[in-house]
């Protein structure tokens, strides 16, 4: 059956749909021979499909993979790093840190900590990170001062942000200190550095930033709290939780690894 290029990419655990796209884009994907375009379909049974030089081999699709992983301070959210910072990847033990395609799902910038998924699942990533699906994130924030009722409410309505309104959020008192605030802040859009910069603008700066929640996919489970860079495998019922808006999964059945495997800090 054919698909396009960056969906069977995703499928094979190599990138996410969105990752893939621009793979093609770069001129790193041939499909018999000669360099993919965006758009066009395949047939992994029939046709060869190389990445940077490398035979994509339909048999080798690795087992589906998902975790959750409470990021420290001064790990960045990627695969690899320029600058020789310690990744997410660091934080994992060799057999799954160097798992086919394994890759973040979406960001914390380096000073934030908290919940981060983890996985190969292309189609997932795609999903949850593409805007328009408006995923729920929870945010524990401390900011600078006491934000007045008018600047909470300015806040969840929305605020100007790189010419367009933000959408709205819930956006609480928790409690305050002599100098601070925290704030539990849910937001369903992701873009870049948006809590600190929307704190920056309303005259509150960004102490601490930790998210605590992805959707239903919490840091804390009953009386369990994962610790500061450690990570779990997700529950059957957490992935299909993640997967249910989902209307279908196309390709061959594959192994999944989950939370039948025990949980392990590093």
């Amino acid at each position: 059956m054919q698909e396009r290029v960056q969906k069977l990419l995703s499928q094979w655990g190599i990138a996410s749909r969105r990752q893939a796209e621009e793979m093609i884009v770069a001129g790193r994907v041939r499909l018999n021979g000669a360099i993919a375009e965006l758009g066009q379909k395949a047939d992994p049974t029939h046709d060869l499909v190389e990445v940077d030089g490398k035979r994509v081999q339909v048999e080798a699709r690795p087992a589906r993979l998902y975790l959750l992983l409470n990021k420290p301070v001064g790990v960045v959210s990627t695969c690899t790093d320029p600058q020789n910072r310690p990744t997410v990847l660091d934080l994992l033990p060799p057999e799954l840190r160097y798992h086919q395609g394994l890759h973040p799902v979406g960001r914390l910038d380096v000073e934030s900590t908290g919940a981060l998924l983890l996985t190969n699942d292309g189609e997932l990533t795609n999903y949850l990170t593409h805007p328009r699906h408006h995923v729920a994130k929870t945010y524990e924030v401390w900011v600078e001062g006491f934000p007045s009722e008018l600047v909470l409410r300015q806040w969840r309505e929305g605020v100007m942000l790189d010419t367009r309104q933000t959408l709205p959020a819930t956006v609480k008192v928790i409690r305050r200190s002599e100098s601070q605030t925290l704030l539990h802040v849910v937001l369903r859009e992701g873009r870049n550095r948006q809590i600190r910069r929307i704190a920056e603008q309303l005259g509150h700066p960004v102490r601490r930033l930790h998210r605590s929640a992805i959707g239903s996919i919490s840091l804390r489970q009953g009386d369990t709290f994962l610790a500061p860079g450690t990570y779990r495998f997700l529950k059957p019922s957490e992935i299909s939780s993640l997967k249910s808006p989902l209307k279908s999964h196309s390709g061959p059945q594959v192994v999944m690894l989950s939370a039948q495997v025990k949980e392990r800090s590093v």
